[in-house]
């Protein structure tokens, strides 16, 4: 029987995906958490053979609560279910260590056919999450700005242009939380350490 916690802040779904696993003979939930930190506390507890972990949710994400899982139990072997496929999404989650990537709007049998592939040590990752990685992968090879996505670059020119975070979730209809993000992005693709170095990479490799 495989054991499974399933992480997600939206009950209907809990309640959904939970009762189709538990009509499977070789999977049980043994456990359902609301947010990150719940999520985080109970794998640490009960110690599921796989974690099902939404990205989305209150009072700690899951790219943070799949990173604090596997800084404490590294044997962890969790699987993102979500509906996101932003770069900013798909690799921290993997590079927190999520050993799978499936999207919600995958069938149930699907998850549960993840559930059981993952738990034999293979990674099942949507077709649309292996061509991002397979991109990224391509881009190293080359120049560092290959990596930005349209958006950071978007963020990029207007830092370039001296706007302040604030300046800049205001001119592109965006959280400051969600700027801040994409800056901490652009400094690590670009291999910089502030915001000057970023606009100066910028200038140079003509980007703005």
């Amino acid at each position: 029987m495989i054991s499974v916690l399933f992480a997600d802040d939206h009950e209907m779904v809990r309640i959904g995906v939970s009762s189709y696993l538990a009509s499977q003979k070789d999977i049980d939930v043994i456990a359902e958490a609301g947010d990150g930190e719940e999520a985080v506390k109970l794998a640490l507890e009960y110690k599921p053979d796989i974690i099902l972990m939404d990205l989305v949710m209150d009072k700690m994400d899951g790219i943070e609560a799949t990173k604090q899982i596997k800084e404490a139990w590294p044997q962890a072997k969790i699987i993102i279910v979500t509906s996101f496929l932003d770069d900013d999404k798909v690799y921290p989650a993997l590079e927190a260590g999520a050993t799978s990537y499936m999207l919600k709007t995958s069938k149930a049998g699907e998850i549960a056919d993840a559930i059981r592939a993952t738990y034999e040590g293979q990674s099942i990752l949507e077709p649309e999450v292996t061509g991002k990685i397979m991109s990224k992968m391509q881009n190293t090879t080359g120049e560092p700005h290959l990596q930005l996505t349209g958006r950071e670059k978007e963020v990029l020119s207007l830092m370039a242009e001296g706007k302040t975070n604030q300046e800049i979730a205001d001119e592109l209809f965006i959280a400051m939380k969600t700027v801040k993000v994409h800056v901490s992005n652009i400094l690590g693709k670009l291999e910089v350490q502030d915001r000057t170095q970023a606009v100066i990479y910028a200038f140079k490799n003509n980007l703005v």
